[in-house]
């Protein structure tokens, strides 16, 4: 079972953390002053996001999470270790800075649909002092907290530097911890050595200046990339395409199962997370790549930046597999 094999692993996330902002509404008519449309708001919530909404997902699949970031020292910052608290998520490695404000991603909905997206946020390096605040409890989470699997969620915004990308890495391996990234374009090649490197084709095309359009191409590119980064799992997401394995020159091909989709937000974060737990439970490849790519599609049926349901993940994981 799914949810036996998940129960209790203690997983470390780093990464950029964010509050997803919400207005949804209703559009009735076009505004008199400009050509767009007028959302009646009806209703305005807020959700975790970014790698804290890799822990919920860690959370939600059995695994106890620690996360590792920093926020700023505003009325954002004070909500989202609310969001937290309320969450049942462990607040002792968010880092509260007076230099930059935590990222808030506000989208305009009309009904389901997304008309609009306002991103409130810094995205410089951290500062020296910050670095050395947040490393320390890297640090000390690994070495004293039986950690069994660290999860780098990178969104561009400047806690994953160069500097902490490298730190990291290497305390891992002095633990024997396997580390599961999410890169972006930034510090695309920074992460040596990592068990299992998740791009979506779109970031690897970038991220090695290829085009990489048909199968053939991106087979090639991929073992490219493994070479650069000498990374064990490569798995590349491939959106409604399913997804791309590449483990000890094999490649493994996972379609995508039919699907209602609504809206693809997020989806990333719970592919991340199914990852690196099946990682540390040392899954074969091909399982890997099968159960996040069932998790994936599932989080696309639900509005807005949701973490897995467990118990559709488990039944559908059983109805495929049967």
């Amino acid at each position: 079972m799914v949810e036996e094999r998940f129960n209790g692993l203690k997983a470390l996330v780093i990464g950029d953390v964010m509050i997803d902002a919400y207005s949804k509404g209703v559009v009735e008519r076009m505004s008199p002053e400009a050509p767009v449309p007028i959302v009646s708001q009806c209703s305005r919530f807020e959700r975790l996001g970014g790698a804290a909404n890799v822990a919920l997902n860690l959370k939600a699949l059995g695994a106890e999470p620690l996360v590792c970031s920093v926020v700023g020292n505003d009325d954002s910052g004070q909500r989202f270790i609310k969001l937290m608290q309320e969450q049942g998520l462990e607040v002792a490695g968010i880092v509260s800075s007076n230099v930059r404000k935590t990222t808030v991603k506000h989208r305009i909905l009309n009904g389901d649909r997304q008309l609009l997206r306002i991103d409130d946020e810094d995205i410089f390096d951290l500062s020296d002092m910050e670095h050395s605040i947040l490393s320390l409890l890297i640090r000390r989470a690994v070495k004293q907290g039986d950690v069994q699997v660290v999860v780098l969620q990178d969104y561009n915004k400047g806690v994953l530097t160069e500097q902490l990308i490298r730190e990291v890495i290497d305390l891992c391996h002095e633990n024997s911890v396997p580390v599961v990234v999410d890169p972006k374009k930034r510090n695309f090649l920074a992460y040596q050595g990592v068990t299992l490197f998740k791009p979506n084709a779109k970031e690897l095309r970038e991220g090695l200046g290829v085009t990489a359009e048909t199968p053939e191409e991106l087979q090639q590119a991929m073992l490219t990339l493994q070479q650069r980064i000498n990374c064990g799992y490569l798995m590349v997401t491939l959106s409604d395409k399913g997804v791309m394995m590449l483990h000890d020159g094999s490649f493994h091909y996972i379609p995508a199962f039919p699907r209602n989709i609504v809206d693809v937000s997020g989806a990333g974060d719970t592919v991340l997370s199914v990852a690196a737990l099946c990682v540390a439970t040392n899954a074969t490849a091909e399982a890997i790549a099968t159960l996040s790519n069932i998790a994936g599609g599932l989080v696309c049926e639900e509005v807005g930046v949701v973490p897995i349901n467990m118990k559709k993940f488990s039944e559908e994981v059983n109805r495929i597999q049967s």
